[in-house]
C-alpha cells in the first residue's frame, strides 16, 4: 500500500480534525504539525509527529507530500502559495480567502506553478451530496426549478467571548452559511446573482445573527436560504446529517430541491414525483434512497491522496472555492445595499 505524507499547518480545531483523520488511515502518514502555541507544539508531542513552529520550516524540512492549510482566513492565500511554489499541493480550509481578490491570487498561483489546491468545503464528500447529485444529474428532477435551505440553529453566549465573533465577518453569513451555498453549488448549479436583507435584532451586535437570501442560478432555477444562530430549531444541516458526533441528531429535514419532474429532500433522499399523470391532482410516490455512512473528512483525505497522485481532479478547486466565496460575500453586500449583487467572475 502507497503511503502519503500530510503536513498539518495550523493545529486550531479543524487542525487537529484532519490530524485526527490521517492518524486513523492506514494510507496517509503524518509528516509534521505546524503551529506556533504551545498547544500546537503539545498537540504534536501527545502524537510522536515533528513540531515546527512555522510553516516554512515544515515546508523545507519534512517535505510532505501534501499539506492541510488550516490557519486563520486570512493568511490561507500566503500560506498555500508557499506550498504551490515548493510544488507541494493544498488542502485548503475555507474559506479558501477573505476576499474575492485574494483568492484570485490562489486560482493565478495553481495555474502558475501547475501544482493542485483542494478547497476543504467536506460536504461534497459526504455519501448523501453525492448520490443527490447522482440522482439530480440523471435527470430524475426533471430541470429544476427551485431551492430551499434552512441553517437555524442557537450559538451559546459563550460563543461570543472572542470579540471578532461579535464584529463584521464573523458572523453565520461567513461561519456557517458558506457551506450551504457551496452544496447549493455542487447540485444545483452556478449563482449569477444575490438579494438579501439581513438581522442584527436579537443579540445586538455589529455582526449579524440572522439573514436571508434570494440566490439566482445560471439553469434559471431560484434558491432561498435562511441562516441564524439565535433559534431554538433543529433545521440544519450539522443537526440533521449527523457528520459530527458533538450535534445531537435530529430526525428532520434541512435542505429542499424541486424539478419540473420530481423534489428531493435532504439529508434523508426522498425523491417525491409522479408516476403517472403529472399534475397537482394526482397521487405522489415517495422513493427513499439509503446509502451507506461515512465520514466526509476521511473521504476528503482520500481524495486529496488521490489528488496528489494525479488520479483525480479536486472535487472543489481554488476556483470552486472562489466562487463560493464571491455568491457567500454577496450576501453580505446585497443585505447592505439593498440592491441584488451579480456574481461575475472577476477579470
Amino acid at each position: 500500500m502507497n503511503t502519503t505524507r500530510l503536513a498539518v499547518i495550523g493545529a486550531g480545531a479543524i487542525g487537529r480534525t484532519h490530524v485526527d483523520r490521517i492518524l486513523r488511515a492506514p494510507n496517509l502518514e503524518l509528516a509534521g504539525i505546524a503551529d506556533p502555541t504551545p498547544a500546537g507544539e503539545a498537540l504534536a508531542r501527545s502524537v510522536g509527529a515533528p513540531w515546527f513552529a512555522d510553516h516554512l520550516s515544515l515546508l523545507d524540512q519534512a517535505r510532505p507530500q501534501g499539506a492541510i492549510v488550516a490557519t486563520p482566513n486570512a493568511t490561507h492565500v500566503a500560506v498555500a502559495s508557499d506550498c504551490l511554489a515548493r510544488g507541494i499541493p493544498a488542502l485548503v480550509e475555507k474559506p479558501i480567502a477573505d476576499t474575492v481578490a485574494d483568492a484570485k491570487r490562489l486560482v493565478d498561483a495553481v495555474a502558475a506553478h501547475k501544482t493542485p489546491v483542494l478547497v476543504g468545503h467536506h460536504r461534497r464528500h459526504n455519501p448523501i451530496n453525492r448520490r443527490a447529485r447522482e440522482l439530480i444529474d440523471q435527470g430524475r428532477l426533471g430541470r429544476l426549478v427551485s431551492a430551499m435551505v434552512f441553517a437555524m440553529f442557537l450559538k451559546p453566549d459563550s460563543y461570543f467571548d472572542m470579540a471578532w465573533r461579535r464584529q463584521a465577518g464573523g458572523g453565520p453569513v461567513l461561519i456557517n452559511l458558506i457551506h450551504d451555498i457551496d452544496m447549493l453549488r455542487f447540485l444545483v448549479g452556478e449563482i449569477t446573482s444575490v438579494q438579501a436583507v439581513d438581522s442584527h435584532a436579537v443579540r445586538g451586535f455589529e455582526v449579524e445573527d440572522t439573514a436571508a437570501a434570494v440566490l439566482r442560478f445560471d439553469n434559471g432555477a431560484l434558491g432561498t436560504v435562511v441562516v441564524s444562530d439565535t433559534v431554538a430549531s433543529p433545521w440544519c444541516w450539522d443537526f440533521c446529517a449527523g457528520e459530527q458526533g458533538q450535534y445531537p441528531r435530529q430526525e428532520v429535514q434541512s435542505h429542499f430541491i424541486a424539478g419540473t419532474h420530481g423534489s428531493l429532500s435532504l439529508p434523508g433522499l426522498a425523491l417525491w414525483g409522479y408516476r403517472g399523470e403529472r399534475q397537482w391532482h394526482a397521487e405522489m410516490t415517495r422513493e427513499q434512497t439509503m446509502v451507506h455512512a461515512a465520514d466526509p473528512y476521511e473521504r476528503q483525505l482520500q481524495h486529496f491522496a488521490a489528488v496528489i497522485d494525479g488520479r483525480e481532479a479536486p472535487l472543489c478547486s481554488a476556483l470552486d472555492g472562489l466562487r463560493t466565496l464571491q455568491a457567500t460575500l454577496a450576501v453580505h453586500e446585497a443585505a447592505v445595499s439593498g440592491q441584488a449583487v451579480s456574481c461575475t467572475l472577476p477579470g
